[in-house]
Formats: structure tokens, sequence, C-alpha cells
């Protein structure tokens, strides 16, 4: 599996990005994918999630501001982020996984490099 993530960069408080995830060799039970981020010194904390059949999650802080989307999500996986803030600044990360009752698992390894975003105030 590859996933190659970019659309990263420095953008001020209240500026847009759309963050790509260009994916490869994503094995058939995959069923979800996820945009992460994280913070150094911090845990990866889950921004969105969307399942093959299009249904979509936000964490709460950037539920109305972000939009993940994806032509067929397992070979192309997008972020759309509309009126960010200094607290957005991150690496983000596109996951691989799979949902259970609603709840995504990402699967291990199955993650890209990464993309800085800076939000500068």
């Amino acid at each position: 599996v590859q996933l190659v993530e970019s659309g990263g960069g420095l953008v001020q408080t209240g500026g847009s990005l759309t963050l790509s995830c260009a994916a490869s060799g994503v094995p058939e039970h995959i069923n979800g994918m996820a945009w992460y981020r994280q913070i150094p010194g911090r845990q990866r904390e889950q921004v969105a999630t969307i399942s093959s059949d299009g249904a979509t999650k936000y964490e709460h802080s950037v539920k109305g501001r972000f939009t993940i989307s994806g032509d067929n999500i397992k070979t192309a996986l997008y972020l759309q982020m509309n009126s960010l803030k200094p607290e957005d600044t991150a690496v983000y990360y596109c996951h691989a996984g799979h949902f259970y009752e609603g709840i995504f698992y990402p699967a291990a390894g199955y993650w890209g490099q990464g993309t800085q975003v800076t939000v500068s105030s």
C-alpha cells in the first residue's frame, strides 16, 4: 500500500487549503479512509473519516470547516479545509482502514508520510 499526501503549506488564519492523498495497492478488505493530524509531542488524532459508501464523520473542532471526499477513496482522497485556525497547525496524514460497527480502525502501516499544514495568526 502506498499513500502519498500533498497540498500542505503555510496559510493565514481564515484561509483555505485542500489536501490530497494518492493511494495505490489498497486491498479489497479496506472499506474506509481517514485523515489524521499530529502536533509534535501529542498523539495523532482523527480528523475525518469516509467509508466506501460515502458516509463521513468529523472531529468536533473541524465540523463545518473541513470536508473529506474522494472520487474512489481507494485511489484519491481529499480534505478541503476552510476557515483555518492556528490550532489546525499539524502534520496531516492519510490512513486506510476499515469500519466496524461505525468506528474507523486504521490498518497498521497503512499511512503516508504526511504533509505539513501551518496556519499563521
